[in-house]
């Protein structure tokens, strides 16, 4: 490369971030996504409780929601408290549901002893359940609810 390129290219990408510079101090104050100028303080929004009990399923399929709160459950990749109360082993003595006896089958479909790696982490299938209004708009009905 010649020097003149060099040049032309240097002044070029002066050129671009001064005239970024002025866009940016003419375009006005910082716009806060919420809302809100930056400095201020907003409410907090009101914390929805779980809801406690068992819920109705509304398809035949449909993984149960649990109607306990797991706050301070560990489900991790050694440990996964769910375990505790709903393992085959323990859940008659517990008073707590048993795992379906495909949780203990692997891809294969070969019975196991213990919950299979694909059925470990219960929070992916089954969730707590909250009174909080919906984040979008929802026109689903059970599949047992008249039409």
């Amino acid at each position: 490369m010649n020097i003149s390129t060099i040049a032309g290219a240097a002044a070029l990408a002066a050129a671009l971030v001064a005239g970024g510079l002025v866009a940016a101090q003419t375009a006005g104050p910082v716009k806060s996504l919420r809302g809100a100028e930056v400095t201020s303080t907003l409410p907090a929004e009101p914390v929805h409780q779980q809801q406690e009990g068992r819920e109705a399923r509304n398809y035949r399929q449909q993984p149960p929601i649990i109607p306990h709160s797991m706050d301070h459950y560990q489900i991790d990749k050694r440990t996964n408290q769910c375990l505790g109360c709903h393992d085959w082993t323990v859940a008659g003595e517990r008073g707590a549901p048993t795992l379906s006896m495909t949780h203990y089958l692997d891809r294969d479909g070969n019975q196991l002893d213990t919950v299979a790696g694909t059925r470990w982490f219960c929070n992916q299938c089954h969730v707590p359940q909250a009174n909080a209004p919906a984040l979008v708009g929802n026109s689903f009905a059970p599949s047992n609810a008249p039409r």
